[in-house]
């Protein structure tokens, strides 16, 4: 565990891949790896199979950290490992699971920079869950990260109290998509309705519904108007603005600030997407001048990128720094 980072931004929603190279633990399902967003993903990544397989998976994190070492504006980013669905006994189903990076690898890893912090993922049916939530703070771990559309339970599952009670006594907060999932083959998008958070919003779990419910719907209503009710009832509410400045969401991030709930918003990139052509300043003429869009083109760093970006399009500044004092981070040394 390393101490928390002094100033500046902190990145609370970024990937990390593994492909089990090196005895990561990782591994991508044959259909994922079949699919165009595997090789998309690993350029974003800054590394190719190949190079995984000759150094090994730890080579991502080495990459995300040299990368936003270079950053004028972040300090520092939550890796986030994953999860993946469990059997009826509770245990890893491979055969269901699309992705998956154990918290033991991302622990380690994120250990060894400086400017890299340890998300956890703990799916709630796991017959251990709860020893695994310990086993998380122990290792530093600033959150807990669900995909339940992938990982195949449902958050508004009333067995799932004493997760959330144990999430709570530990103070780790609740990062969970919401939302319909673009970015795997095999999703169940009903699990992913912000309506389903409210049994661990009315425990007070600290829950950040990741890319505030910006796509899809949801028993006729979309999932935005939906999250919306939410953080309006529920001050431990949270919505992160990752993944907002995609192509496919382009309007969501104008109309949610409008809504005057920056207090309740959390700064991330959704990395490695802004890496990619979803994202770019060039999809906002109606918001940007054709200078400043060639400006922020022209910015190296894709975290600087994207902070300004989000800058220039009115993202407030309280909005950068509510991650200091949401996620669980570790007591600052003498």
């Amino acid at each position: 565990m390393h101490a928390a980072p002094a100033n500046g931004i902190i990145d609370m929603h970024c990937h990390t891949a593994g492909i089990g190279a090196g005895n990561s633990g990782c591994f991508i399902s044959p259909a994922m790896r079949k699919s165009w967003r595997y090789r998309v993903f690993l350029k974003a990544f800054w590394v190719t199979e190949e190079q995984l397989l000759q150094e090994g998976d730890a080579l991502v994190m080495r990459r995300i950290s040299e990368r936003l070492a270079a950053s004028q504006r972040v300090t520092a980013a939550v890796i986030l490992a994953m999860d993946g669905a469990v059997d009826g006994n509770g245990e890893l189903d491979r055969s269901s699971t699309e992705i998956y990076i154990p918290n033991d690898f991302v622990a380690a890893e994120t250990a060894k920079h400086p400017n890299l912090l340890f998300g956890a993922s703990v799916n709630p049916l796991r017959h251990d869950a709860l020893t695994r939530l310990e086993q998380a703070a122990a290792d530093g771990a600033v959150l807990v990260k669900w995909l339940p559309s992938i990982q195949h339970f449902d958050p508004a599952d009333e067995h799932l109290v004493p997760f959330y009670l144990k999430l709570k006594e530990l103070r780790l907060p609740l990062l969970t998509h919401t939302g319909t999932e673009h970015s795997f083959t095999m999703t169940r998008n009903e699990l992913g309705d912000p309506e389903r958070l409210r049994l661990p919003l009315s425990l007070g779990v600290k829950v950040i519904a990741a890319h505030c419910g910006s796509c899809g719907r949801n028993e006729g209503e979309s999932n935005y108007h939906r999250f919306l009710r939410l953080i309006d009832e529920f001050p431990n509410c949270y919505g992160d603005i990752s993944a907002l400045t995609q192509i496919n969401r382009k309007w969501h991030l104008a109309r949610l600030l409008k809504k005057g709930v920056s207090g309740q918003l959390l700064y991330g990139t959704d990395m490695p997407l802004p890496n990619t052509v979803t994202v770019t300043p060039y999809a906002f003429p109606i918001k940007l001048s054709p200078r400043r869009m060639v400006e922020l083109s022209r910015i190296a760093n894709p975290w600087d990128q994207d902070v300004a970006l989000k800058e220039a399009l009115g993202v407030p500044e309280q909005v950068f720094s509510n991650a200091n004092t949401v996620l669980r981070l570790p007591v600052p040394t003498p």
